[in-house]
């Protein structure tokens, strides 16, 4: 899978989930997007835990930075 950001990979799995919800996939396309939807939830899932370890490295780095100050 090419590099997706955030935005753009929830947008198109909102697509999705409207797609189906609104009976406008065909029973032959299902598997495939809910295939893709499930590519696009693990997408989402690791660039939601990258940022997670970024923030907190970013916090943990300017606490660091506070005590070596006092």
């Amino acid at each position: 899978m090419k590099k997706m950001k955030y935005s753009a990979a929830l947008e198109e799995l909102e697509q999705i989930v409207q797609d189906v919800e609104n009976a406008e996939t065909a029973v032959d396309e299902l598997a495939e997007k809910v295939k893709r939807a499930s590519e696009l939830i693990q997408l989402c899932n690791d660039i939601l835990k990258k940022t997670d370890k970024e923030v907190n490295d970013i916090l943990k780095s300017m606490d660091e930075k506070g005590e070596k100050s006092d």
